[in-house]
């Protein structure tokens, strides 16, 4: 009998260099009189700066700029932040949860640092209702109905819309019982009588998905799940976003987006420039979408112009190589158009709701706004301990801007549940890549800005490779 020896390799050996060179992170409040910087210094991996990104987005902080690099195999980042009134970060609890949530592949977050009352994430048992459709009025309040009926919980929603398509996911748990839907019978009349309400308003062979998703090992983060299902169903072939060529792609006043790819054969990256109009979270839909599509960023610079954003990024493809053809960089403009308009696109008068959780309440609330002719265009929910929390951002039946005075009238038919009408319906002009910041930091960089305005413009590109030429001195030789 012939026996074969196999070399054991310790399931832990992927984890070698992070025990010998752990991650460091420094919270400095001493360098910026007007903001926090986030320094991260760890081995790196793919999918590390999106991990970074999601952590402070998560926290509603305002990154305002951002200089990332990751060649030779190690990560090494800042981050300008503040709050969303425009203050230095200086709560220890804060602090600590920052520090210990990027370690967090590294052992976890204790429970010290945990934030109690910012935590809306679905339970880890919860089963995922993911769907994507034509959108259109009462959707979400047909669905969470015929999950009433089902016996079925919900205990976190999100839904987005772009154009005429709509994404959504709702994790729900048993109605009667609570805890995890685990009968297969059951579960396959679920998925039954939802496709057939999806079905019911679409044309023979029209695009739509309805999949029940049990827990294996944990969630997708509910946004970037999001994003997947969208670019799943090709909502980014509709987007007309600019190729950022010629001297109207920076043209003064214009808010598009704008996307240019350019090839640098001597490094083997794309250069891939991004300028569009600043908002909440852009930096974390830009790197999603280069890092779903399976780009590695390899050193980027983010930088915000006022109402504006720059964002520049040198990227190669994970396989190692750089396709130039022109339907694989037209397609990456597309998506990376698609990922950042995705939110521009949800506008609407939004809703904050805070109210005791029980079985119905989304399905009740949504009726209200059904029979009112108000659309929702985006939803986020979540549970936190008995409480429900969210917002929701509602139109008319045409998707246009409503009467705030008479969404008042419709949220007094609701109850208590909706505490605050917020009567903006856009972004607000002076939010940053993550979130809002001040009136007064906004209108002080303003005016600087607009002094600058007139001045030749030069390369994101050539002040990364100024910071990082100094920084790279360790750094491996590059494969053209």
């Amino acid at each position: 009998m012939e026996i074969i020896y196999r070399p054991y390799i310790d399931p832990e050996f992927e984890f070698l260099i992070e025990r010998i060179y752990p991650p460091w992170v420094c919270i400095d409040n001493d360098s910026y009189k007007d903001c926090t910087l986030v320094k991260v210094d760890s081995a790196n991996k793919h999918g590390i700066l999106l991990e970074m990104v999601q952590v402070l987005t998560d926290l509603d902080l305002v990154i305002s700029k951002s200089y990332i690099s990751s060649d030779g195999g190690w990560f090494m980042d800042v981050f300008h932040v503040t709050d969303q009134l425009g203050n230095k970060i200086t709560d220890e609890s804060l602090i600590l949860y920052i520090q210990q949530a990027l370690c967090a592949s590294r052992g976890g977050i204790s429970k010290e640092a945990r934030l109690p009352g910012r935590n809306v994430t679905p339970g880890l048992k919860d089963l995922a209702l993911e769907m994507t459709s034509k959108d259109r009025p009462g959707l979400v309040s047909e669905i969470s109905a015929v999950l009433v009926e089902l016996g079925c919980n919900i205990t976190t929603a999100v839904a987005w819309t772009h154009g005429t398509r709509a994404a959504s996911i709702f994790y729900v748990e048993d109605g009667l019982e609570g805890g995890p839907i685990t009968d297969p019978i059951r579960l396959a009349h679920v998925q039954e009588q939802l496709e057939n309400v999806v079905k019911a308003h679409h044309e023979e062979g029209e695009k739509r998905s309805v999949r029940l998703t049990t827990p294996a090992g944990g969630h997708t983060h509910k946004e970037r799940r999001l994003h997947q299902l969208m670019y799943a169903d090709e909502d980014y072939e509709s987007c007309r976003g600019c190729d950022g060529s010629g001297s109207s792609a920076h043209k003064k006043g214009c808010d598009r987006t704008h996307v240019n790819i350019e090839s640098c054969k001597e490094k083997g990256y794309w250069i891939v420039n991004v300028r569009s109009r600043d908002r909440p979270k852009l930096l974390f839909d830009t790197v999603c979408a280069l890092t779903d599509l399976q780009y590695v960023v390899f050193h980027a610079v983010v930088a915000s112009r006022g109402t504006l954003a720059d964002q520049e990024y040198f990227v190669r493809h994970k396989d190692g190589y750089t396709s130039n053809t022109e339907s694989e960089r037209h397609k990456l403009t597309l998506c990376l158009v698609a990922a950042i308009e995705r939110r521009i696109s949800q506008q609407g008068l939004r809703l904050d709701l805070c109210a005791k959780n029980r079985m119905g309440l989304l399905s009740d609330i949504t009726r209200v706004f059904r029979e009112n002719g108000l659309s929702m265009s985006r939803i986020e929910i979540g549970t936190r301990g008995e409480r429900a929390v969210g917002s929701i951002y509602v139109t008319d039946a045409s998707g246009d801007e409503v009467n705030p005075n008479a969404v008042e009238l419709v949220t007094k038919e609701i109850g208590e549940s909706i505490i605050a009408v917020h009567k903006s319906h856009k972004w607000a002009p002076q939010a940053s890549s993550s979130s809002r910041t001040s009136h007064k930091i906004h209108n002080r960089r303003i005016e600087e800005e607009e002094e600058e305005e007139d001045r030749p413009r030069f390369s994101l590109g050539s002040l990364v490779w100024s910071h990082l030429e100094r920084l790279s001195s360790s750094f491996g030789a590059i494969k053209s």
